[in-house]
């Protein structure tokens, strides 16, 4: 994963046919919220190629969150930030409220933050322990056969 701004992403050249869908939504920083964030990305992604790998890709970055940020501490809250850019992409981000990040142990498995990096075309991390954490990732539609 690579550092990057903590902006949902402009599309560069031509303007697209269709404007982008952006939505936000704060949850509180519970375990059990995960599910609510999954529904909530599930609910806007619906009939789209993209909706499973992105599902899946904003429940381990919110779990991860909540487990290992300072958004698990009691009053704490994680932010989804979605883009949709039907046919193109969808850009997302789970910002968190901080503190000491510790990269995962070697141990032989594959760990959420690998398996986004090999659903996205692009992922990243920004930020750092005071200022919270925005993980991102960008999971490009399925090249249309033409």
């Amino acid at each position: 994963m690579r550092a990057a701004g903590t902006q949902l992403r402009a599309t560069a050249g031509a303007a697209l046919a269709v404007p982008p869908c952006r939505r936000e939504h704060v949850f509180p920083g519970d375990l059990d919220q995960v599910g609510a964030a999954r529904r909530f990305l599930a609910g806007l992604l619906a009939g789209t190629p993209v909706a499973d790998d992105a599902v899946f890709c904003v429940s381990e970055l919110a779990a991860n969150c909540v487990a290992h940020s300072a958004s698990g501490q009691p009053g704490g809250t994680f932010t989804v930030r979605v883009e949709i850019r039907a046919g193109d992409y969808v850009w997302l981000e789970v910002a968190g409220g901080g503190g000491v990040w510790r990269p995962p142990e070697l141990d032989g498995r594959q760990h959420g933050l690998e398996i986004i990096g090999r659903l996205a075309s692009d992922a990243g991390v920004a930020g750092g322990p005071c200022t919270g954490w925005v993980v991102w990732a960008r999971i490009d539609w399925p090249a249309r056969a033409g």
